[in-house]
């Protein structure tokens, strides 16, 4: 008799999204496809949801008109992914995303806020990212009270990563005429 070991079963786009449409998930679970996998993910504490609110409402003005503010939307990267990041501002499209969810291609810059799941934000995260094409990733790193900017993905990395505090200041790389000085952000 041969032995029979266990296997995940990953999931693609299309299965992740009827199961949603059958409200096979609590409304209320925050989920998000990784890698066909289901991971449930850490709730959203009051830091980190104070330090969304103040991105949000320190660049929405700064990029209006440039730029669609997206605030914990579904992103699709190919057919095994669909996270929801804090924050990303898109490149502008007509229908505001009405007809389709945003893919790696739309994106000028990405956002993460972390305390409680920074290692899997620098580590799963940043390797998705990366291997998607996101050309500007910023972690925004509660615990340390930084800011982690990752640019210039390479395979399943950044070639680029830098660390900048609260004195700091940054520009976009897809907006390089929008500066921020990261003690707005931080």
């Amino acid at each position: 008799m041969s032995t029979v070991n266990p296997t995940k079963h990953l999931t693609n786009l299309d299965e992740w999204r009827r199961l949603g449409e059958a409200n096979i998930f609590p409304p209320d679970s925050r989920l998000e496809l990784i890698d066909g996998e289901i991971l449930e993910m850490a709730p959203i504490g009051f830091n980190h949801a104070g330090h969304l609110k103040r991105i949000t409402n320190f660049l929405a003005p700064l990029v209006a008109g440039k730029a669609i503010v997206s605030v914990q939307d579904p992103l699709q990267l190919g057919d095994l992914s669909e996270p929801e990041p804090d924050f990303m501002l898109l490149k502008p499209n007509p229908d505001f995303y009405c007809s389709r969810h945003p893919n790696a291609g739309d994106v000028l810059l990405l956002i993460e806020v972390a305390d409680s799941s920074l290692a899997f934000d620098q580590n799963q995260k940043q390797r998705l990212y990366a291997l998607h094409g996101i050309p500007e990733y910023w972690l925004l790193n509660l615990n340390d009270n930084c800011l982690e900017v990752y640019r210039h993905p390479h395979g399943e990395s950044y070639e680029q990563k830098t660390t900048l505090r609260a004195g700091d200041s940054i520009s976009l790389l897809q907006l390089p005429d929008i500066a921020i000085k990261l003690s707005d952000i931080l």
